[in-house]
């Protein structure tokens, strides 16, 4: 008796389909990254380039102030990632309670998502103005002194980040309230009869069946702090002096004083970072995800 193997199942698609998207796919991402790549490790401006090797690198870590950007971006990729999982969580369990104007408060927490990051950082540049901004103004009314929000180097780039925080939250929340949704009630009521508290329901049912919510919401917020540059350039430009610089921001300003070279590093590093960060922490979640 011979044992007769199925015939693999072929795709109802010719291998042709695919054609059109690996071409979209090489030419907008593989070639752009192979060629940064390449003038990274030289010395180029816009008509010719020449090899260098590491040097572009080693200037950029020998430099204070671009060292200064790599760790002001981790810190406020952190930051703005770890408020945002937080009040959008929070903002989550109030808006899917039942509360007066539920659906009217949603649309308010989402709102900023919709507005111009540039509108919102030119907007909140004039209510952080230290004498005439309306912030400080209503402090002092209160009688409380209004910190430099964008003038003080010690809390400019944190000053900021609540900007983010703030305009990036509803998209976070959001998330949360489809995660939410996908909970069924049953264990909130089989939890109520054994007597567990909101507290109790809270940390032993939603936390963890929210779980694949959360790592959606700290993997857009870190990709989005790492990569951030528009309302950080709206708002303080990456002063004073170098205290709110971050990559993108140091990049552009080495592109705009013709360093071509090492902006160009500074966008691989860039990449490198994001890649070494966020890679690990999806491959982890989704091993622990597969082992329950």
């Amino acid at each position: 008796m011979t044992e007769t193997r199925p015939h693999p199942r072929k795709s109802p698609y010719p291998l042709w389909f695919f054609i059109p998207a690996a071409i979209i796919y090489g030419v907008l991402f593989l070639f752009p990254t192979i060629s940064s790549l390449w003038y990274s490790l030289t010395r180029w401006d816009l008509s010719t380039a020449q090899f260098i090797g590491l040097e572009n690198f080693q200037q950029f870590f020998s430099e204070p102030f671009l060292v200064k950007g790599l760790v002001n971006t981790l810190i406020y990729a952190v930051t703005t990632s770890g408020l945002k999982t937080v009040c959008g969580l929070l903002l989550a369990v109030l808006l899917t309670s039942n509360i007066f104007a539920r659906g009217f408060l949603r649309t308010l927490v989402f709102f900023p998502v919709l507005v111009s990051t540039i509108g919102i950082g030119i907007t909140f540049t004039v209510m952080m103005h230290p004498t005439k901004g309306i912030i400080n103004v209503t402090l002092e009314t209160l009688g409380m002194p209004g910190p430099g929000w964008l003038t003080n180097p010690a809390i400019a780039l944190f000053s900021v980040a609540l900007v983010d925080v703030w305009k990036g939250v509803g998209l976070a929340t959001l998330i949360f309230i489809a995660g939410l949704a996908a909970i069924s009630p049953d264990y909130y009521e089989a939890a109520r009869i054994d007597g567990a508290t909101r507290l109790q329901q809270f940390f032993r049912i939603t936390l963890p069946l929210v779980r694949p919510a959360t790592v959606i919401v700290v993997t857009l917020s870190l990709i989005g702090g790492l990569r951030s540059f528009d309302l950080i350039w709206a708002m303080t430009r990456g002063g004073p002096g170098f205290s709110s610089d971050v990559i993108a921001s140091v990049i552009y300003k080495q592109y705009q004083a013709g360093f071509y070279g090492l902006s160009t590093a500074g966008n691989v590093i860039l990449f490198a970072l994001i890649a070494v960060i966020i890679l690990p922490f999806t491959l982890w979640f989704n091993r622990r995800e597969v082992e329950e």
